[in-house]
């Protein structure tokens, strides 16, 4: 029986400069960091106390890089906050937090312009 996502894959340029983002602006933990071959390495950044992770995945050994797109929603409890909290750490957001009918949520970019949705 499947119990949990163990990793969702985040195609990026820099992977040490998406580490950088997802450590110091978005306040994600390493999990893993792992030399994958001369030119990459196994990258898993999460939510301090998570079990699903992010991996960090070089574009460069995608061929089909370009058509391959994250779609993740962090759920947070305070949503507002926490919008508050990664605006003012750089985080570009394309709108602030929105309030719908089953819930209130924000869309924002990595560096490597994939989007991602706050979920509270």
């Amino acid at each position: 029986m499947i119990k949990q996502i163990a990793t969702v894959a985040v195609y990026v340029e820099d992977q040490e400069k998406s580490l950088q983002f997802w450590t110091e602006k978005v306040g994600f933990e390493v999990v893993a960091n792992h030399p994958m071959g001369p030119q990459a390495r196994w990258m898993e950044v999460a939510p301090p106390g998570a079990q699903s992770r992010l991996v960090l995945y070089p574009k460069k050994l995608m061929p089909n890089s370009e058509e391959l797109k994250a779609s993740i929603v962090f759920e947070c409890e305070d949503i507002q906050g926490t919008y508050d909290r990664l605006a003012g750490n750089g985080v570009e957001f394309m709108e602030p937090p929105n309030q719908m009918a089953w819930g209130t949520y924000a869309r924002f970019k990595d560096i490597d312009g994939n989007e991602f949705l706050l979920k509270g």
